[in-house]
């Protein structure tokens, strides 16, 4: 059973080893979502028969930072947190209060510096994922996206990027292709929808895979409602056919998922019970 008071908070650092990789959830901040507005096909009765969501304010807790692959002394960094900066949330809008700037801190607690990360996997071009990536590109990191994603960068404004950070990005950019090899024991899943070149990455070790799927999921309620999409998907409908993708995939024997929104369930397993209904178990280990 989870202890339900870790779906109302944000995740601290968590760390799991596949085989010779090492995972790590590196935190950078949180946020907060409302629940009807982040995903309008819920209902008031859904969140009342689940307030084990909610926070003290009523809202979906938002972990936001990234995930660090290491192998040997490589390391790679999946997605670049909201960064340095504070969204105060307006009344009545899906998106509350948000607080970032504690990504670099918490990687030199890890032992490692921007010079030592060597690449940052991007999901998709949205703000609270990108928040870093003008420091780590200027420490030399080279920044990796899917085509689709990078011809689409046009859009990202309409997430909280500027045209001088996408600018500043450019000269460190490179695209890659579905089921491309990035990085030791890490490939591309193009899972379009929530923008149109959304990726997930998939770290294998050890006899283990680890799907880290970005923001085709926000909330492990979705586990279970692979059809709730949120208001800010890209393509809605495309969205849920590639959370029902990834909800089968998971539920795969030696198979974990990483959501980086996942307030502090960050990884964990789906479970299928008799009747066909699927959950999400934390992983610890």
């Amino acid at each position: 059973m989870t202890d339900d008071t870790r779906l109302n908070r944000p995740a601290g650092i968590r760390s799991l080893q596949l085989g010779d990789i090492k995972v790590t959830y590196v935190p950078d901040g949180a946020g907060q979502l409302g629940p009807r507005g982040w995903l309008p096909d819920t209902t008031d009765e859904v969140w009342a028969e689940h307030p084990e969501y909610l926070d003290a304010t009523g809202s979906l807790v938002a972990s936001m930072g990234g995930l660090l692959v290491e192998h040997g002394d490589r390391a790679l960094l999946i997605d670049a947190g909201f960064g340095p900066g504070h969204h105060p949330g307006q009344p009545g809008t899906p998106v509350g209060e948000i607080n970032g700037g504690a990504l670099l801190d918490n990687l030199a607690r890890l032992g490692r510096t921007p010079a030592g990360i060597e690449a940052v996997a991007i999901t998709h071009l949205h703000g609270d994922h990108i928040g870093w990536s003008a420091q780590l590109a200027g420490a030399g990191a080279v920044h990796l996206m899917s085509e689709p994603e990078w011809e689409h960068r046009h859009l990202a404004g309409q997430h909280g990027v500027s045209q001088e950070v996408l600018a500043s990005l450019e000269p460190r950019l490179r695209t890659v292709a579905d089921g491309e090899e990035i990085f030791p024991g890490v490939r591309v899943m193009l899972t379009p929808g929530h923008t149109a070149g959304h990726s997930a990455y998939v770290v294998t070790g050890g006899g283990r895979r680890l799907i880290a799927f970005g923001d085709a999921l926000h909330s492990p309620i979705q586990i279970a409602h692979p059809e709730w999409s949120a208001v800010v998907d890209h393509d809605a409908r495309q969205s849920a056919d590639h959370r029902r993708r990834l909800v089968e995939e998971m539920a795969q024997p030696g198979t974990i998922g990483f959501g980086v929104h996942f307030a502090d369930v960050v990884f964990g397993r789906v479970l299928r019970d008799a009747a066909g209904a699927t959950s999400w178990e934390p992983v610890d280990a």
